[in-house]
């Protein structure tokens, strides 16, 4: 068992090249359908080499009767017991607000608009406020703060302003708490204008959708794409491992060289795409992420995207230790 004091520092201009999971233990009110922290995971995880945990997590879950503005510190026990498995085996948590006071990505849309209302801004920025007094103490090699997942439907500047907001909630209670915050348009855009701020920030790993996403009932169209090969063309456009260099890494490549740390916050592919393909192109993935010196989270660890559970109908699972696990992807994402 690895021990915390092997995770390496942690700096908002240098994040550490994390290699782990999503989990997803506080991911949903309706939290029946993705199961609870399990101690196996984390176990698991460790043995196998990684050090690195994302949480996902749902607002909804920690208030009392339905009320933004009340937190229920009764609430977190889960989540207490979660960040100690972690770090007693020597793994980073990131702890992301999901579904957060006025914005998701997914469905349904919250209430009131964290882009443009005072009220959500000033919610959000009180639940931030309270993670980072509950967790004042945990070290940044051992906790950052991700602070709304995929933002969309907002400038750069507008959701800069935002930002600050919470950052300064933050710090009031924490000054040096590690925090992060994603890029704009779903993750996948750089934002200078948070250069100012001394935090890192996180892009996505899932571009061409069409790999990423095929038949996934949630995307746009419900994922219809031709049945995706990789490399792939479209609209007369070759995509391959250079056209995700141009395009996912050398944008973000701008921003590192301001002195921002970077993570790929999430990556992955549905379990419709074909396995083969599915592997070729998690493995250019992973060389231009290592080749970058950045960090990433696979979504997920159990289910659909992941290494285990995932009911991929096209792989020969084995069994082990009660679940089904893909070796061949879990030996690719070692090997990186």
């Amino acid at each position: 068992m690895r021990n915390v004091s092997t995770l390496p520092e942690a700096t908002p201009s240098h994040l550490p090249r994390w290699r782990g999971f999503n989990l997803l233990g506080k991911y949903s009110l309706h939290q029946q359908h993705f199961g609870s922290f399990q101690e196996w995971d984390f176990q698991m995880i460790s043995e196998w080499g990684f050090n690195f945990v994302r949480f996902p997590m749902d607002y909804r879950l920690w208030i009392k009767d339905g009320d933004w503005r009340r937190i229920d510190p009764e609430a977190f026990g889960d989540l207490d017991q979660a960040i100690k498995w972690a770090n007693h085996r020597g793994l980073h948590v990131s702890l992301n607000i999901h579904r957060a006071p006025g914005y998701c990505i997914n469905l349904p849309k919250e209430p009131k608009d964290l882009w443009t209302n005072e009220e959500a801004q000033e919610v959000c920025a009180s639940h931030w406020a309270f993670f980072a007094k509950r967790y004042q103490g945990i070290s940044n090699s051992e906790m950052s703060f991700d602070l709304i997942n995929e933002p969309d439907g907002v400038d750069n500047p507008t959701y800069a302003k935002v930002i600050r907001l919470l950052v300064e909630a933050i710090r009031k209670e924490d000054p040096k708490r590690l925090i992060i915050a994603d890029g704009t348009e779903v993750g996948t855009r750089p934002v200078s204008e948070l250069i100012s701020l001394g935090i890192a920030q996180a892009t996505r790993g899932y571009q061409p959708m069409e790999i990423s996403h095929y038949l996934a009932p949630w995307s746009p169209g419900g994922g219809q794409h031709p049945q995706p090969v990789w490399p792939l063309e479209k609209e007369g456009q070759r995509l391959d491992k250079e056209w995700m260099r141009r395009t996912n890494i050398q944008p973000w490549k701008e921003l590192e060289a301001f002195g921002v740390g970077l993570l790929v916050g999430e990556w992955g592919v549905y379990n419709r795409t074909p396995h083969e393909v599915v592997l070729a192109w998690m493995k250019d993935n992973l060389e231009l992420w290592k080749e970058a010196g950045w960090g990433w989270a696979l979504w997920n660890f159990r289910g659909d995207f992941g290494p285990l559970n995932s009911q991929r109908a096209d792989v020969k699972y084995e069994n082990y230790e009660g679940h089904q696990l893909d070796r061949k992807m879990l030996e690719l994402l070692r090997a990186f």
